[in-house]
């Protein structure tokens, strides 16, 4: 499944983040990597998403979490 089909308050691990390559390595330099665990905040199914990740909360566009493939993490 793709983040932006999360649901909020759930954490996921990434998987894999099929997206160009510059902005893979800008997600990289925030700590957004394989294998790293997500915290839904809000999604609000329209627009950007906001997640909690390595102790910070971000806002990700539609785009960018529509390429992020996930799994929900183990209890």
């Amino acid at each position: 499944m793709t983040l932006k089909q999360g649901r909020n308050n759930t954490t996921y691990q990434i998987l894999s983040i099929n997206i160009d390559l510059k902005l893979e390595r800008r997600l990289e330099a925030l700590g957004l990597t394989e294998g790293t665990l997500i915290t839904i905040l809000n999604n609000d199914k329209k627009g950007a998403l906001t997640a909690k990740f390595r102790g910070t909360r971000f806002a990700l566009g539609k785009r960018i979490a529509d390429n992020i493939e996930v799994k929900e993490a183990d209890a």
